[in-house]
């Protein structure tokens, strides 16, 4: 069956609270959803509604194709079908008829997800082959990524004829390409969904076993606790520990990030899933539930009795090993069991970079977004958490993907390391300040959910509020100390 009122009903009251400008356009689609006529059936009349895809790439432009009935380059798009389950699912058909993509080659946006970029009306001529009079079609336009940048584009001749990528400010759609123009899209994959690897610190892990129900994404299956990003989220750290306190009532101190993983959506796309570790040795009995059968605790040579996507277990198996290695490294190594301690057990460091850039005796620093789930509203370096790589390369990714910076590894030199704990019991921090002698670019807000605005600052006057240890190091650099210990009693 097509699509439902309620589902369409939702896109538009989510559309309108970003543009409620647009409310009095919509009006007539509004009175129709409250009307007995199908909203979605091309033979409703005077307008129904149509779908289309709106392909962004890595160099912000837009697929277009020439479509014969209108003469004119558009996205791809057009009528739903009774076998498509939601409008999303529409546009993800149509590309495929139409350009030759699968729904498996694109993947969603953070910015938008699931909801429309634009919801338009146009007004389509008489068509009398097909018995058709003049009417309109309000068209909700889903804007989707390519996973790979030589994404491969064939176009269905039967309606369409050529296609091209044009940029955003060569859209004919005049509403469309004001909002592409104004958006940051630029084809560059974000994580749209989170999960959490819950461990005891002792080799278990937490599973939840989903609810066998249509529409649940590998129902009847033991998964990592996780959800999608919601409008409401300010980060995709956000995203994971809201859905840890939604859904089982869990709120860990530290959530590190671990791998990127891509899985498939129930809808086909390609969904970029971040996914964090975090440290919890309670009962799962204990836990509220709000979906889901159930909770446990298993180790990973018994999930491969279990019904568990592969991936979920690989990805298991691979922090159980990092996890071992981290402790072997912590206790000494091989042998290490009989040199004398300082402390009682080995404790996982989290390991952060961060980026000292300075320009005329004034140090770089960012303001972060006041949401943020660390430091909102606070100066703080350019930073990140280190993931399968090396703490350089860590700290090039992050300053091309945080501003925009191109950083040779090579001009990369350690200026400082500061090591700190919040408070006593909390997880030990080592945060490495590596000074670039220099880089290619001009700082640029890339990551707007994490980090508002870049500013040059003098390092004798820095702003305030700024995080305490990015004042100690940069105070530690001016006075050539290489190293500083904050919150250790």
């Amino acid at each position: 069956m097509p699509p439902t009122r309620e589902h369409i009903s939702d896109l538009v009251t989510a559309y309108l609270e970003r543009h409620p400008a647009e409310a009095p356009l919509l009006a007539p689609l509004l009175r129709l959803l409250d009307e007995d006529a199908e909203p979605t059936s091309r033979s409703t009349m005077p307008g129904h509604i149509t779908c289309s895809a709106v392909v962004v790439d890595h160099d912000r432009r837009v697929l277009l194709v020439h479509h014969n009935l209108f003469g004119l380059m558009l996205a791809p798009g057009g009528h739903v079908e009774a076998g498509d389950r939601s409008l999303l699912e529409t546009a993800l058909r149509e590309v495929h008829e139409e350009a030759g993509i699968p729904p498996s080659a694109l993947c969603a946006t953070a910015a938008y997800g699931s909801l429309p970029i634009d919801i338009d009306v146009f007004d389509v001529d008489a068509n009398p082959v097909k018995g058709e009079g003049a009417h309109q079609h309000w068209d909700f336009r889903f804007v989707f990524q390519p996973v790979d940048r030589d994404v491969e584009v064939t176009v269905q001749t039967e309606e369409v004829s050529a296609a091209e990528w044009r940029a955003f400010d060569e859209v004919t759609a005049p509403q469309l390409r004001a909002k592409l123009c104004a958006s940051g899209l630029d084809g560059r994959i974000e994580s749209v969904n989170a999960s959490a690897l819950i461990h005891d610190g002792h080799g278990r892990y937490l599973l939840h076993l989903r609810d066998d129900l249509p529409g649940i994404w590998e129902p009847g299956a033991w998964a990592l606790l996780g959800g999608g990003r919601e409008p409401g989220d300010t980060s995709i750290e956000d995203t994971v520990r809201r859905v840890l306190r939604e859904e089982a009532g869990l709120e860990p101190g530290v959530v590190e990030p671990f791998a990127v993983e891509l899985a498939t959506g129930t809808d086909g796309l390609t969904v970029p899933a971040q996914v964090f570790s975090a440290q919890w040795n309670g009962d799962p009995a204990g836990l509220p539930r709000t979906e889901g059968v159930m909770r446990a605790w298993f180790q990973p040579d018994a999930m491969a009795r279990l019904r568990l996507s592969p991936s979920t277990l690989d990805l298991v198996r691979r922090h159980a090993q990092h996890a071992a290695g981290s402790r072997t490294v912590a206790q000494g190594g091989v042998g290490g069991s009989d040199r004398p301690k300082a402390g009682s057990t080995g404790v996982p460091h989290i390991v952060g970079v961060h980026l000292y850039l300075e320009r005329d005796g004034r140090v770089l620093l960012g303001l972060r977004h006041p949401g943020s789930a660390y430091a909102g509203g606070t100066h703080h370096f350019l930073a990140g958490h280190c993931e399968q790589e090396s703490a350089v390369a860590c700290l090039v990714r992050e300053a091309q993907e945080e501003a925009g910076l191109l950083i040779d590894p090579t001009d990369v030199e350690l200026a400082h390391v500061v090591h700190m704990v919040d408070k006593p019991g909390d997880q030990p921090r080592i945060g490495f300040v590596f000074r670039a002698r220099q880089w290619t670019g001009t700082p640029e807000v890339r990551e707007p959910d994490r980090c508002v605005s870049w500013g040059w600052w003098p390092a004798d006057a820095l702003p305030e509020p700024i995080v305490p240890y990015t004042r100690a190091a940069i105070e530690g650099i001016l006075a050539g100390r290489p190293y500083t210990e904050l919150g250790w009693a």
